[in-house]
């Protein structure tokens, strides 16, 4: 299955952070490297913006030989349609680029749950049991192309929220899972959230770290 991993440069709350430098390597290439870690993901693409501000991170990727895909900045759910309809994809994984400790096996059992039913959306984050930074969501590509012109500029922004605000229109399955850790957040919005992720890995437990499920 593809997946699409959205990435920008612009963040207001930590600017650049996906080229950041954790242990030597860009926030956005340990995210790369765990997504390749999928025994389920046949395709991996970043999908970022056209602006100039995301220019060194397209240098990066192609630099590095990862797949992108450049869209609107703003509109991040139209921004992934166009990446999936680019790769003739049915369905897609949406991983955000600020998580650099994703783990794939919850990636994998994403896509098994898809491959069950014929649902719209599976996902780990309605209602949300799985800390910050281990989202995972896999979307039927058509329902962004179909619904996404009723989407308002925080739909468009947060690309689920429409189907989860409206969740009785729509196939949606959550799985759960009871998480006792003492991280709390895995998701890398501002550098207080990395330092305080780094208080609690080392270099060789941050490579290798995953969630018990």
């Amino acid at each position: 299955m593809l997946c699409i991993i959205q990435a920008r440069s612009s963040s207001k709350r930590f600017k650049n952070k996906v080229l950041h430098l954790i242990y030597g390597i860009p926030l956005i290439q340990h995210v790369v490297d765990r997504v390749k870690m999928s025994n389920k993901v046949s395709t991996l693409i970043v999908s970022s913006s056209l602006e100039k501000s995301d220019d060194n991170l397209i240098f990066y990727l192609k630099k590095n030989k990862i797949n992108f895909f450049r869209g609107d900045l703003k509109n991040v759910a139209f921004r992934l349609y166009e990446t999936a309809r680019a790769n003739k994809a049915k369905f897609f994984v949406r991983i955000n680029g600020d998580s650099p400790l994703i783990d794939p096996k919850l990636i994998d059992k994403a896509i098994s749950i898809s491959h069950k039913k014929k649902y719209d959306i599976i996902t780990n984050v309605f209602p949300r049991t799985f800390p910050k930074g281990q989202s995972v969501e896999v979307i039927r590509t058509s329902i962004l192309k179909k619904y996404s012109k009723n989407f308002s500029k925080s739909d468009k922004e947060h690309v689920t929220k429409y189907f989860y605000n409206n969740s009785n229109k729509f196939k949606i399955k959550n799985f759960t899972f009871n998480y006792k850790s003492k991280i709390k957040n895995f998701s890398v919005d501002t550098k207080k959230d990395l330092n305080e992720i780094l208080k609690n890995l080392s270099k060789k437990k941050f490579k290798t770290y995953s969630i018990k499920i």
